[in-house]
């Protein structure tokens, strides 16, 4: 996705506005980085069964499959790390190997989740108008996506942490009727435009783009910019703390 071309001059919102969501990976803390970590060390254990790329693009492909299934996060991610091994080596992987690539990618598991630069004083900053609801909305494994938000630190800024296995219309319909509001009132903060901002621009509410510096595969979509023309209710900013401009 490019978004170098799209100058869209932030405009503040609509005083409407009541419920504030807030993504996560990637938005509130990084987590991009540390899977492409993994996957290069990854790379490096089966470097005896392909190159680098080869691995890489079958292990995408892999995940692409297993996703109806498995959905997001890091323990569909380590299942997909052993099943392509197996399948890149045709069988000959031994346990030994196996065990190191299932420890990799358990490393995943305990990644901290550090605020990025801004989040943190941004997030208090909007606590104290009081005139939001606050909420981390975001896709993956429950209990991962949890253990992360409570590592960062950030639990004391929002009112509620909502994990769902897709950010899909009709949950964030559902995401409205749990804090008693419509979607004309719901603004949605995050860098992936598939996930975080289509959607809810479609149904007629809020949402605030942030890119990051690294994008998912699985995240990326054709460029925006003959279509975000239709959606009065787009902003799009290059850094968290200028959200205050916006509120």
């Amino acid at each position: 996705m490019n978004t170098t071309n799209i100058k869209i001059e932030p405009k503040r919102l609509s005083e409407n506005v009541s419920l504030i969501a807030f993504d996560a990976d990637d938005t509130l803390w990084d987590c991009i980085g540390h899977f492409e970590a993994v996957e290069k060390a990854y790379g490096q254990l089966l470097a005896t069964y392909g190159s680098y790329e080869e691995i890489a693009s079958r292990l995408f492909e892999r995940e692409r499959a297993n996703m109806p299934l498995l959905g997001y996060g890091s323990k569909a991610f380590i299942i997909s790390l052993v099943e392509n091994a197996i399948n890149i080596s045709k069988g000959k992987i031994s346990g030994d190997e196996l065990l190191k690539i299932i420890e990799l990618g358990k490393t995943l598991l305990d990644m901290p989740g550090t605020p990025l630069e801004g989040v943190e004083v941004t997030l208090k900053a909007l606590r104290k108008q009081s005139s939001y609801k606050m909420v981390v909305f975001t896709k993956g494994d429950n209990l991962d996506q949890e253990n992360k938000f409570h590592r960062s630190g950030l639990a004391k800024y929002f009112d509620d942490c909502i994990v769902v296995a897709d950010k899909t219309p009709h949950e964030y319909m559902h995401l409205c009727r749990l804090f008693d509001t419509n979607i004309g009132r719901l603004c949605m903060v995050g860098n992936s435009f598939k996930s975080d901002i289509l959607p809810v621009l479609k149904l007629g509410g809020y949402a605030v783009h942030i890119p990051y510096e690294q994008e998912w595969q699985m995240e990326q979509t054709e460029d925006p910019e003959n279509k975000i023309q239709s959606f009065p209710h787009y902003r799009h900013i290059e850094h968290f703390n200028q959200l205050l401009t916006l509120l």
